[in-house]
């Protein structure tokens, strides 16, 4: 039986997912906002948790850290993403989370920033948080786009991303983090977020990259399955 998920609330929602007996998610270890007594959760190795129904259906929500959207993703080995390191809210058994660009920006005399994707692949459904309103381009073969590194939300595996500086005339009165840009290019789809995760005071949310991780799929498991490649 698939996962059955709701979007409550508009400003900063929460996804409620709810769980039949033997069905699982994973998510980040303790990130959940609430989960019904029935619901057990096994900690990973990695950061990222069983949420199992067991013996009864149950239900486990997850709120979104600032305002902003909860997207739902199909992924296939041919379909992956990357999204901004705080990105990945949950996943049906079978999601890959691994690091997938990674470089740390100078951040003047205070501690150094990184710039962190990370990309969500393997075979399954994934939820993906995004801050602020959302903006998407289609970005062709052949073209690029520049922006704030902050400003990326996600993109398709397919897009590939590079760090650039500013030229020196424009960069004499400008913070060293405030020189870097991303750029983007195509073939793929991005999804820019008006809401810059690192703006104070949300700081504090940016934890560090979070190490490659895996849950294979199981017998019985929500999700859906993924054709065989030919």
């Amino acid at each position: 039986m698939p996962v059955h998920q709701q979007l409550l609330g508009s400003t900063q929602p929460v996804l409620s997912i709810s769980l039949e007996p033997g069905e699982r998610i994973i998510a980040e270890t303790g990130e959940f906002a609430w989960m019904t007594d029935s619901i057990q959760m096994t900690a990973g190795l990695a950061g990222l948790s069983d949420y199992m129904a067991a013996g009864q259906a149950g239900t486990v929500a997850f709120a979104s850290r600032l305002p902003g959207s909860i997207l739902q993703i199909e992924v296939t080995p041919e379909h992956e993403y990357l999204v901004h390191r705080k990105g990945f809210l949950a996943g049906t058994p079978g999601i890959e989370v691994t690091t997938g660009f990674q470089q740390t920006l100078p951040a003047g005399d205070a501690a150094a920033d990184e710039f962190i994707l990370r990309r969500i692949g393997g075979c399954g459904r994934a939820w993906v948080e995004l801050s602020g309103d959302v903006v998407k381009r289609d970005l062709a073969a052949g073209t690029s786009l520049r922006t704030h590194p902050w400003h990326v939300g996600m993109s398709d595996a397919s897009v590939a991303v590079q760090m650039a500086e500013l030229s020196a005339p424009f960069t004499s009165h400008l913070p060293a983090e405030a020189q870097h840009f991303a750029v983007l290019s195509g073939p793929g789809m991005v999804w820019l977020q008006s809401m810059p995760l690192l703006a104070a005071p949300y700081r504090r949310l940016a934890a560090g990259p979070m190490p490659a991780h895996s849950v294979p799929a199981a017998e019985g498991a929500a999700g859906p399955e993924c054709a065989a490649t030919t």
